[in-house]
């Protein structure tokens, strides 16, 4: 299986549409926040993909439709999924991690930052996929194969 994790596109339909185009083995679709507008208006296009979507911090107006944060459990592995503001993840994330541990999450996604990160840190993949809206846009794919997890982050090539 196939998981596409993308974040902030901060009102950036076009690189979330592309990105989704570029990626169409992945069956499951992480939006991370800041982009609650493109982000539901584009799961309507793509209606073979699943979409999860979580509400950021600059997303005015959809907390009543999208969540905080979510936990996704998917051939196997589970998932704890967040922006990270609440987590203070730009001073770091010791408190994301915690919370990802607490509910015994194997894999962490959180966005915010715009800052890419993909690690292994004591049974917790960890990964960021950065922005597709501002600096080089990138986004992140996971893949959950029989032999494990791989992951990757990559840049969009508009």
């Amino acid at each position: 299986m196939r998981i596409l994790v993308v974040s902030d596109t901060h009102g950036n339909e076009y690189a979330l549409r592309q990105t989704i185009s570029t990626q169409p083995e992945a069956e499951l679709i992480f939006h991370l926040g800041d982009g609650a507008r493109e982000a539901l208006s584009i799961a309507e296009e793509f209606p073979n993909r699943q979409f999860r979507m979580v509400c950021g911090n600059g997303d005015f107006g959809y907390s009543a439709l999208l969540p905080d944060s979510g936990m996704e459990e998917t051939a196997g592995p589970r998932i704890f999924y967040t922006h990270g503001h609440r987590y203070n993840v730009k001073m770091g994330i010791y408190q994301v991690v915690c919370a990802a541990r607490e509910r015994k999450a194997d894999i962490l996604l959180f966005g915010h930052t715009h800052n890419p990160v993909w690690a292994y840190h004591d049974g917790l993949y960890i990964m960021n996929p950065g922005s597709l809206a501002y600096g080089t846009p990138t986004y992140g794919f996971i893949d959950i194969t029989d032999a494990g997890i791989a992951a990757n982050i990559t840049e969009l090539q508009l």
